[in-house]
C-alpha cells in the first residue's frame, strides 16, 4: 500500500494508470445499475474523467 502511495505521489505511471482503470469501471457500473437515478446521471461523466485521466496518465514516466 505504502508503495502504491508513493507512486501516486511521484507521479509515476502504474498507480496513476490502476486508478483511471478503476475509475472508468466505476462508471461503467453507474451506468448499467437499475437501483439509482443518481449515479445514473453522473456515469457519463466518471467514465469521462477516468478517459481523459487514462490518456494523461499514460505520458508518465515508468
Amino acid at each position: 500500500m505504502t508503495r502504491f502511495l508513493s507512486g501516486l505521489l511521484r507521479l509515476r505511471r502504474g498507480p496513476w494508470e490502476l486508478l483511471a482503470t478503476l475509475l472508468i469501471g466505476l462508471g461503467v457500473f453507474m451506468l448499467m445499475q437499475p437501483f439509482a437515478l443518481a449515479l445514473y446521471t453522473w456515469s457519463f461523466l466518471v467514465t469521462l474523467a477516468g478517459t481523459v485521466m487514462f490518456i494523461i496518465v499514460s505520458h508518465f514516466p515508468e
